[in-house]
């Protein structure tokens, strides 16, 4: 085997693929871009090589001087990950080329399966059951909705070289095609660099199960499916192994159909089945159909090795070393349950968009596995997926993995950036995904109700109080209040744009009454903790002004000194930037007449595009911005004139 692999990749993937290798006596190589100097997966490796400037098309993306990295330290092979090239058949074809090993499938056999429309056709022919639809090549906008109207409505658009929800339409009326339809390609175009799509049936209450592949070449075994059902806007949430509601003669049905998949391509490596299944009838043989083949490990391969038993990294790497396959299929089996949720830095309430800033505080429960590429400190960059980090449980039980999955989210600590905590929270204690009725429309259907604000408690107020007034990390409660009786002081807490005015009382050597509105709690300590109201306070973050009470997802309050108060800013005619991004089109212009709802510009930011629109009526005094241009976060894109000018 060789000695030492370089990991083509950044983030939680290159930590996770050397922890197995370093395991296994390799010496490992990370390659990194400017941005990422400082990253965990630079500090983890023997050896770290600069590719380039931070966006990935100067650095990750850049195949040559990956090779050129690899031979260089002496490198004798290339791990890709997943994403960037991962999935690059000329990459391979290079990496082979250089006399190095590519960890992962041969170049054809990615060729085979780039393409959905290519791979569906390979798929029938091979027998594997395959969803209705057109997968040719003719590609007029008028020919493809007669194809729509031939399968019947709804149905979907997707992009031929896609993945993750890019260049994907739901399209459930004939009128909407056509909108749909060029939207779908201009993703597409943008991200892959190609705008051919597909159409497919879509089924209405479906399934996402993927089953998990592993071949030598010649021979492929399973182990077992991944429900993937939990997304939104296509982009997977949670991950559980085995599906709930599975049967064994569902299983073996979809096994053996991954299987002569993988066979019929010649499949080396790790990589994955992806089916669409129909859940309205339970979960039959005749009631899935192959979607299309991830030729790569897979983010949520870790609910597979958890009930398994399985290191799918030290499979690949055996594997690509020239090792056969270390188990049979009857040598696997399944043991207990397993979940995975994927914790991003990302603003649920503005639309759950990608979020930027620095990891003051990053802190997991000791009985869950995270895997993560940052740590209390480092930058979630524009650059980048926005991926904190992976959480994984296993129980015995699908009741007992998930009852460990809602602790686990709960004792997580992030501070200094928003997070979609809370929502993966609710989630997990949702009660129909406790009874396990999942479909894709899971969380569109209860959407509101899963992105509720929680009802601030009044013992967080406290907490925060205590923490803002200097009481939190064991000063004693008479230090910094006046001399005289009674002992008190006044706190100003904000929080959402709200003030709290916060007063605490000391009523005794370890004892505070901390009162806002009508409202009192009791705060003592004992043994050096806090109680409130008799109950243990929740862990807690400070920095500078901000203050984080890790509560519902972490509940953050901002001390406010009252001699620095300022009015607010009224900004209220701004269109501004949500996010750091890259302006694509600008869609109004100085004096034209907007309503509420009109699409204004179009900003790509976290690799995915997000549409602009006006707030309220009006017209467009100014437009600041122009396409192409690369803005932060609250940069100002259009002024409307003021609503009096308007009127006038």
């Amino acid at each position: 085997m060789f000695d030492t692999v370089l990991i083509a990749n950044r983030g939680e993937i290159a930590c996770r693929v050397m922890e197995t290798a370093r395991a296994m006596g390799l010496r490992c190589v990370a390659v990194y871009s400017e941005a990422d100097a400082g990253a965990k997966h630079v500090a983890m490796a023997d050896e770290a090589v600069c590719i380039g400037g931070a966006a990935p098309s100067e650095s990750y993306l850049r195949g040559a001087r990956i090779i050129e990295a690899a031979l260089a330290t002496g490198a004798g092979a290339i791990h890709p990950g997943y994403g960037f090239l991962s999935e690059n058949p000329d990459f391979v074809e290079a990496v082979e080329a250089a006399g190095l090993v590519f960890v992962g499938p041969g170049a054809e056999a990615i060729r085979a399966m780039g393409l959905k429309d290519a791979a569906k056709r390979l798929m029938h022919e091979a027998g594997v059951p395959v969803v209705p639809g057109y997968h040719g090549e003719e590609q007029d906008a008028r020919f493809l909705a007669g194809e729509a109207e031939a399968i019947g409505y709804p149905v979907l658009i997707k992009a031929v070289a896609g993945g993750g929800g890019k260049g994907m339409r739901l399209v459930e009326r004939a009128e909407d095609f056509a909108e749909a339809l060029k939207s779908a390609q201009a993703e597409a175009r943008g991200a892959f660099g190609n705008e051919a799509v597909l159409i497919e049936k879509f089924v209405s209450k479906p399934r996402h199960i993927e089953v998990q592949v592993f071949g030598d070449g010649t021979r492929a075994v399973h182990l077992f499916e991944r429900d993937c059902s939990l997304q939104r806007r296509h982009q997977k949430v949670i991950e559980e192994a085995p599906a709930p509601g599975m049967t064994a003669e569902m299983r073996q049905a979809m096994g053996a159909a991954a299987v002569r998949a993988a066979e019929a391509i010649g499949y080396k490596g790790a990589g994955t089945i992806e089916f669409i299944v129909d859940g309205s009838r339970g979960l039959r043989p005749d009631g899935f159909w192959f979607m299309e083949m991830n030729t790569r490990l897979q983010v949520e391969h870790p609910v597979t090795e958890a009930i398994t038993g399985v290191d799918l990294v030290e499979w690949q790497l055996r594997v690509a070393a020239g090792e056969p396959l270390p188990l049979a299929q009857e040598q696997l089996s399944i043991t207990g349950h397993a979940f995975e949720a994927r914790l991003y830095a990302e603003d649920v309430p503005a639309g759950f968009l990608p979020a930027t800033g620095r990891l003051a505080q990053l802190a997991f429960p000791g009985d869950v596995r995270a895997d993560s590429g940052v740590r209390s400190g480092d930058v979630i960059a524009p650059h980048y997926d926005p991926m904190i980090s992976k959480l994984i449980v296993h129980g015995p039980t699908r009741e007992i993995a998930l009852r460990k999955l809602a602790r686990g989210l709960a004792h997580t600590q992030v501070a200094g950036t928003v997070t979609n905590l809370a929502f993966l929270g609710a989630l997990a204690r949702h009660e129909g995904f406790a009874r396990g009725e999942v479909d894709t429309g899971l969380i569109g259907r209860d959407l509101a109700a899963l992105t509720e604000a929680p009802a601030l408690s009044p013992a967080v107020v406290a907490q925060a109080a205590l923490a803002g007034a200097g009481l939190w990390e064991g000063r004693a409660p008479h230090q910094g209040f006046a001399l005289w009786a009674p002992l008190a002081r006044q706190v100003l807490l904000r929080r959402g744009g709200e003030d709290l005015a916060v007063t605490l009382r000391v009523t005794g050597a370890d004892r505070v009454e901390v009162s806002f509105g009508e409202t009192t709690v009791l705060a003592e300590r004992t043994g050096g903790d806090w109680r409130l109201d008799g109950r243990p306070a929740a862990a807690l973050f400070r920095e500078g002004a901000e203050i984080t009470v890790f509560v519902d997802g972490g509940q953050v309050f901002e001390l406010v000194d009252p001699l620095e108060r300022a009015a607010e800013a009224s900004g209220g005619n701004l269109i501004e930037a949500p996010m750091p991004g890259r302006v694509v089109s600008v869609h109004a212009e100085a004096g034209q007449a907007v309503s509420a709802g009109d699409r204004l510009a179009v900003l790509e930011a976290m690799k995915m595009e997000h549409t602009l629109t006006a707030w309220r009526d009006g017209v467009v005094a100014e437009v600041l911005v122009t396409a192409g241009a690369q803005v932060e976060a609250g940069a100002a894109l259009m002024r409307l004139e003021d609503e009096a000018e308007d009127a006038a």
